[in-house]
């Protein structure tokens, strides 16, 4: 019985992701002033005051574009299609979003003693706890900024990339769980542990 309620909510769970996906899908995505697409067979190239990015689409869906919107079909009415349909139309609206915006990810570090340093728009240098700092080079087309020696904004116009960028400088010392210390995403939440002193006798340690 049991197996038969799991079995079922995986079902709705997918359904509603269907349903989600869907309606991302029939949404039609505006080209803002100042950016360009161009669509050749399954590629579509998006161009911006940010950058210049690419994308290689299912021959699944179909991407077509008039001269104030692009639009995501499907192609067929099968699971792959349906499955694409909404993450093409998220994809490329990512894009467009990036090369005109760009996309930013902040950091922070908690530590004493704990900072970073700006090398090159593409490079910074991080004093994290370690006994010689660590340089860290960011992929093409994603820049670093550090301010006030604690906060990095990782930025670029593609999402994926930044994002990635700013998970690898986070694992360089992620927040350990006792104090805190590390480098999180800024606003992240550590859950703390307590160490063995808060866990023996009262508090201030009395037993």
């Amino acid at each position: 019985m049991p197996r038969k309620l799991k079995r079922k909510n995986w079902a709705e769970r997918l359904f509603v992701r269907f349903i989600k996906m869907s309606r991302i899908g029939k949404m039609p995505i505006e080209i803002p002033q100042g950016a360009s697409v161009d669509i050749t067979e399954n590629t579509v190239v998006v161009k911006g005051p940010k950058g210049s990015l690419s994308f290689e689409f299912s021959h699944d869906v179909a991407v077509k574009k008039d001269d104030k919107f692009v639009y995501v079909e499907m192609v067929g009415k099968n699971k792959k299609s349906s499955a694409l349909w909404g993450t093409t139309r998220a994809t490329i609206a990512n894009m467009i979003k990036g090369v005109t915006e760009k996309f930013e990810k902040k950091l922070e570090l908690v530590g004493v003693g704990y900072r970073a340093k700006s090398v090159s728009p593409r490079e910074i240098s991080l004093t994290v706890g370690f006994s010689h700092p660590v340089e860290f080079k960011s992929p093409e087309g994603v820049e670093l900024g550090v301010e006030d020696n604690t906060h990095i904004t990782v930025s670029g116009s593609d999402k994926n990339l930044v994002g990635l960028t700013a998970s690898k400088i986070r694992g360089i010392r992620k927040p350990e769980p006792y104090k805190g210390k590390g480098i999180r995403y800024q606003g992240e939440v550590v859950r703390k542990k307590a160490g063995k002193a808060g866990k023996i006798g009262t508090p201030g340690g009395a037993a």
